[in-house]
């Protein structure tokens, strides 16, 4: 509420406004008791544009998705394959469209069994406690925090005054430091395009190795969400200086939308805030210590998008562990780290509705790689009809008629996940398998943290992912860890 009075303020309103930016939509569908008001926000959401909602027609990327995708149909017919997803996969870990096909319904059919059940009792919690008898989309957020609070005396909103921004940033740097042996400082000479914009030195063994811009806050005209870019890459110049080839320094810009500084209080984030902190930070980390210096391979850039995502999940681990938390987290007022009981709760809820979120991945997953797979240009209504079969048989959930979610799917549409964002899902398993040798060795193993950095973090494209990974473990990946980690199996 004092983050919708203080944008009203800025666009010299009175009272509150409420955008569909995240920080703002997600408190609503979160904590709202007015159900009409969470529908409309929840209608105009789902239909941005799109044929639907408030603004219907106005913005409606229809056109423009089905041109995307003739023209991307088109352009894997000329290099030689039959779909678009064959393009995609020829430079990914996966080595087939039938091998992803079979992962993610293989994830599926294990997990929705699950998910039903989660479903079920969000259900039967919501009649029996609220006289709810039917739950629609606009309700699932809602009553999802009110039975989370009834199983676990525990929400999102009781645990920020934990995580300050700048208490979290610094117990992030100091995960990094106990990993892998580097130190990272501000450096506030640097002029930046926005007053909340920080500049850190990344540095090793006493000398600066890399750099990153860290934009945290939302605001007017930023584009949402939230990612890792490079600015610069590491690379060889030559003829830079009188004194031949130098090593030019990587350089990356980390991106958030949280809810900024209110009044005098520093920014407050929730603990899923924070495991996206971390996990973009593990993207820059991927991008600012390779030791690679021939730019195609470089840091991020030449991995295999399935396998890209590995880093980033990874980091994601150190935001659950007790011991890392003792100096990630910190009252903003009292300094007081988060109580045991609290911890104890927040890791007692970790895995709640994790079937759900899995199942609504997978939907995102299949709906992407059969839709690059499958599409026809004459068809009529492919997009729709696909998303409508895969929710038909994988989902939990049902969306109302007039959900629209894919023409605002930035991540396949204009994010550069195009028959990849299975990818999630793929480094997931990655993630949680190398997770489980720290877990055996301990969290800040150092020579653990080690091999990790010089199999996978150094690397770049430079080598195949699965060497990658089989030199860091000794063996492939087991789909398994990831449904334990997520509690679906024991």
């Amino acid at each position: 509420m004092q983050m919708a009075k203080q944008t009203a303020e800025q666009r010299g309103d009175s009272g509150y406004v409420f955008t569909l930016e995240f920080p703002s939509y997600l408190p609503v569908m979160t904590y709202c008791e007015n159900e009409a008001f969470r529908k409309e926000i929840y209608e105009a959401f789902v239909t941005r544009a799109s044929d639907m909602g408030p603004h219907a027609g106005k913005w409606d990327n229809t056109e423009v998705m089905q041109e995307i995708l003739a023209l991307r149909k088109e352009q894997s017919e000329l290099l030689g394959f039959d779909n678009y997803a064959e393009y995609s996969i020829a430079k990914k870990m996966a080595k087939s469209t039938e091998q992803v096909i079979g992962f993610l319904e293989n994830l599926a059919g294990k997990s929705k069994l699950a998910a039903s059940a989660q479903y079920e009792e969000l259900c039967e919690f919501a009649r029996k406690q609220y006289g709810k008898t039917e739950l629609y989309a606009w309700d699932m957020v809602f009553y999802s925090e009110k039975l989370k609070e009834q199983k676990f005396d525990i929400s999102e909103e009781a645990l920020r005054p934990y995580f300050p921004a700048p208490r979290v940033l610094l117990g992030m740097f100091e995960v990094v430091r106990r990993l892998y042996d580097i130190e990272i400082e501000l450096n506030a000479e640097v002029v930046t395009w926005h007053k909340d914009v920080q500049t850190f030195n990344v540095r090793k063994n006493g000398e600066t190795i890399a750099r990153f811009y860290l934009d945290l806050y939302a605001r007017p005209n930023k584009q949402g969400g939230a990612w890792m870019d490079e600015c610069r890459v590491r690379r060889e110049v030559h003829g830079a200086t009188d004194e031949g080839t130098k090593v030019q320094l990587p350089v990356a810009f980390l991106t958030c939308n949280f809810t900024g500084p209110v009044g005098k209080d520093p920014s407050l984030l929730t603990h899923n805030e924070v495991v996206t902190l971390f996990h973009e930070f593990g993207h820059g980390l991927h991008h600012m210590l390779t030791k690679v210096s021939v730019a195609g391979v470089s840091g991020i850039n030449g991995v295999a998008w399935d396998a890209v995502e590995l880093p980033s999940q990874f980091m994601e681990n150190w935001c659950w562990q007790s011991e890392a938390l003792g100096f990630i987290s910190g009252h903003y007022q009292s300094g007081e780290v988060l109580p045991e009981a609290m911890l104890e709760k927040m890791l007692a809820g970790k895995n709640f509705q994790s079937a759900i979120a899995l199942v609504r991945q997978l939907e995102f997953a299949l709906f992407d790689f059969r839709l690059h797979m499958e599409f026809d240009p004459e068809a009529k209504d492919q997009v729709q009809n696909i998303l409508n079969d895969v929710r038909a048989k994988y989902g939990v959930v049902e969306a109302p008629s007039f959900n629209r979610f894919q023409h605002g799917f930035g991540h396949i549409f204009g994010g550069g996940y195009a028959a990849g964002y299975y990818s999630y899902k793929w480094a997931e398993v990655l993630s949680a398998d190398a997770f489980s040798l720290f877990e055996a060795d301990g969290i800040f193993n150092r020579q653990t943290g080690e091999k990790f950095l010089v199999s996978v973090l150094e690397q770049g494209g430079s080598v195949d992912p699965m060497e990658m990974f089989v030199s860091f473990m000794g063996r492939e990946p087991k789909v398994e860890a990831l449904l334990k980690q997520d509690g679906i199996v024991a």
